[in-house]
């Protein structure tokens, strides 16, 4: 490094680096780095404790970045940069010195924006004089230091990864056991007692809705309401301050690093729902907070022929240019950040199809794909697709490369009508249930490619799912105009909250069919957070406003409630003990012979035992089936390469609103089965009766049967 003129409080100013980007402590000072090809000068905004602004232009620019180094700032030190450039919306270029902007690479983030004037560009025809000094957030220096001690990741096989979907906050916010200043933070989440709840419910993974910096949008806080969910990213490096419980001045990193260590050390993995579709500045009536300012038209896809406007496949005013090799390197550098220095274990990418727009379609062998594909960090976590976004040819479910696992749409919808008691459902529903290779094997995908899932984050919670004709969003603000049209009736009665017990009992039910049907389903399962408690929106389907008890979770339960919890940790167990019921490959239909038995690997049976037939599955009023999963033709190693068997398993479904009778298959299947659970019985989990082969089995209205019995093989499980 060569030094500059001393413009700096007397100290040297050196040219620095042009890599790594954002702002970088060495131990004796730190090199900031800003990306900007539109710039034609760009000041460093040094902010001190009393709030006082110093302004240290960069000196040096390499291949479009900007950068210097200065001897002596270290961590806690806040900064901003103001950017001199051309102001030309027609050609798409906004650069305005009068805005502070946020290092897109800040690794912490001090601050909130409020919904000052002067953040927004109100002077038509020219840059907005007012300074947005005071109202926006700024970047914080930090300390790259931590004490990881013998930290590794869990590294889950997919095939036994249980995903439980969750946000920081809404998670821990009301926990009687997390002390009053830890809950809904990070720390929070780090508790003991949240540990023990997730670990004792046999998840493996926690997916947590966005902790990337956001910010709350003017039009949420002019109706007293915020951006909860925080699909409203404007710092892809950094924690969001607001759930940090010991400080802002990069004590989030700290706390958050403490998060993940904690978790790992249960056995936890830790995937992050990430939003790099879009940011939180919006279409150009949006506040300029740091792309806009630095370089519009290279961060943003602008609509062609009129760059003014902002071309939009997330419905959120914007979407990030995917073909521009910057953009590219931001989301790169982030996600290796996260994985190398966060030591998180995976991502959940929001609107995925959108980071697939190089141009107008959807590709699945873009340029951001190739670079997944080909990165040591990134392709080694588990990446999970949200596949499909707003715009044209948006919903991509099945399309996405054989690296990724996809959210299931598909499977939510089918899973739900057959529980309605819909028509024409069993095929779909059969399909679903067995690991979707209708829509993953052509590529040849895995069972591990579908994330099944029944409800999430968006939409009705289970309880709620199962107890609304209609959606109840008056509290949003948009005249319950807002969120899903509609939920077709589940039939359970009168909507809302009732003491009728014959009502209640039939929702509950629904209840452990959804989460039976989840968690024996073939693929990833998914739960959203206080599912397994009958957590209440009181019939909002779209919360993402609402920071308040709407949305958290309320840990004062019920006997109802832990009757729920404790059937959801049943079912979840009894997946972990049976590696037939997450396959790691997809049935086949083959025949394999054990003690002279010969059966296949999975046969489905109507309520009478026979095979189901073509006309069978085309019957459009076919409500009840059976399935037999074959323990001992899994014919696959495990991860050690010993041979696995299994017990073998009968499902039997009746989504009728009357009772069916199943009789059992001749003991060609086997001669003893044991119920080991039915949907039926309040608690769902009965005295575990035996049933011969050829008798009857009654399964109730509305409700499913699990039966078993022992591997013919002499030994079951891994």
């Amino acid at each position: 490094m060569t030094a500059a003129r001393p413009n700096w409080q007397g100290v040297p100013v050196w040219s620095g680096h042009p890599y790594p980007l954002g702002a970088v402590y060495d131990g004796q000072g730190t090199n900031f780095a800003l990306f900007s090809e539109v710039a034609e000068r760009v000041d460093l905004v040094l902010v001190d404790e009393d709030g006082t602004h110093s302004t240290v232009p960069l000196p040096e620019v390499d291949g479009f970045v900007w950068h210097c180094y200065l001897p002596g700032v270290g961590p806690g030190r806040r900064y901003g940069y103001r950017v001199h450039g051309p102001w030309a919306p027609a050609v798409g270029h906004r650069c305005n010195p009068a805005k502070l902007l946020l290092d897109p690479y800040a690794r912490a983030v001090d601050g909130t924006m409020d919904d000052h004037p002067s953040l927004l560009e109100r002077t038509p025809g020219r840059p907005d004089p007012a300074d947005s000094a005071g109202h926006t957030l700024l970047g914080v220096v930090t300390d790259p230091f931590f004490d990881w001690g013998d930290d590794r990741p869990p590294r889950r096989a997919y095939a036994d990864t249980v995903i439980y979907e969750a946000h920081v906050k809404g998670l821990t916010r009301t926990h009687p056991d997390v002390p009053p200043e830890l809950r809904g933070t990070y720390a929070g989440l780090a508790h003991p007692a949240i540990v023990e709840h997730l670990t004792s419910l046999g998840v493996t993974a926690v997916e947590l809705m966005p902790v990337h910096q956001f910010v709350h949008d003017g039009v949420l806080q002019a109706r007293g309401l915020s951006n909860y969910w925080g699909y409203n990213t404007i710092g892809f490096f950094a924690p969001h301050n607001g759930y940090a419980a010991h400080g802002t001045r990069g004590q989030q990193v700290t706390e958050f690093k403490a998060m993940v260590k904690a978790l790992h050390e249960a056995g936890l993995e830790v995937i992050l729902d990430v939003v790099y579709n879009h940011t939180a500045e919006g279409n150009e009536q949006g506040p300029t907070l740091s792309f806009r300012g630095i370089d519009n038209a290279s961060y943003y896809r602008l609509v062609d022929g009129d760059w003014q406007h902002y071309y939009d496949t997330t419905g959120t005013g914007n979407s990030l240019l995917m073909r521009h090799p910057y953009v590219l390197q931001l989301i790169m550098d982030s996600l290796r950040y996260w994985v190398t220095e966060m030591h998180v274990d995976g991502f959940r990418f929001d609107l995925a199809a959108t980071l697939a727009r190089q141009f107008h379609e959807v590709d699945r062998l873009s340029a951001f794909f190739d670079l997944i594909q080909q990165d040591p960090v990134i392709s080694r976590v588990k990446l999970i697709a949200e596949p499909w976004d707003v715009g044209e040819g948006g919903y991509q479910v099945g399309n996405f490369p054989p690296l990724w696992s996809e959210w299931n749409g598909r499977y939510r919808d089918a899973v739900r009508d057959f529980w309605r008691g819909e028509d024409h459902t069993l095929g779909e529903f059969a399909s679903r249930l067995t690991g979707s290779s209708d829509l993953y094997q052509h590529s040849r995908r895995r069972p591990r490619a579908s994330v099944n899932f029944v409800t999430a984050h968006d939409g009705f919670t289970l309880r709620d799912l199962v107890s609304y004709n209609d959606k109840h969003n008056e509290a949003n603000g948009e005249d319950n105009a807002d969120g899903e049209s509609h939920n077709r009736s589940w039939n359970c009665g009168a909507e809302g909250d009732t003491d009728d017990p014959a009502v209640l009992e039939l929702r509950a039910r629904q209840q452990r069919n959804l989460l039976a049907t989840l968690m024996l389903s073939q693929g990833i399962p998914m739960l959203c957070h206080g599912d397994e408690l009958g957590r209440t929106q009181r019939g909002n389907n779209n919360a993402y406003c609402q920071d308040n008890e709407i949305s958290w979770i309320d840990w004062r339960l019920t006997g109802e409630q832990r009757g729920l919890l404790e059937f959801t940790r049943h079912v979840i167990g009894l997946r972990a003990a049976h590696p037939v019921l997450r396959r790691r490959r997809y049935f086949r239909g083959e025949t394999v012979t054990h003690a002279g038995q010969p059966l296949p690997d999975l046969v489905w049976l109507q309520p009478d035992a026979r095979e189901m037939t073509d006309d069978d599955w085309q019957r459009s009023d076919a409500h009840a089936v059976a399935v037999f999963l074959n323990g001992d033709a899994i014919a696959e190693p495990d991860p050690c390469g010993r041979p696995v068997v299994d017990d073998s398993f009968l499902l039997l479904f009746n989504s009728h609103w009357e009772p069916t009778r199943f009789r059992l298959p001749d003991d060609t299947y086997g001669e003893r089965w044991t119920t080991l659970v039915d949907t039926a019985d309040p608690e769902g989990v009965p005295d575990e009766t035996e049933h011969k082969a050829g008798t009857v089995v009654t399964v109730e209205p509305r409700s499913l049967v699990l039966l078993s019995r022992p591997s013919r093989c002499g030994r079951s499980g891994r």
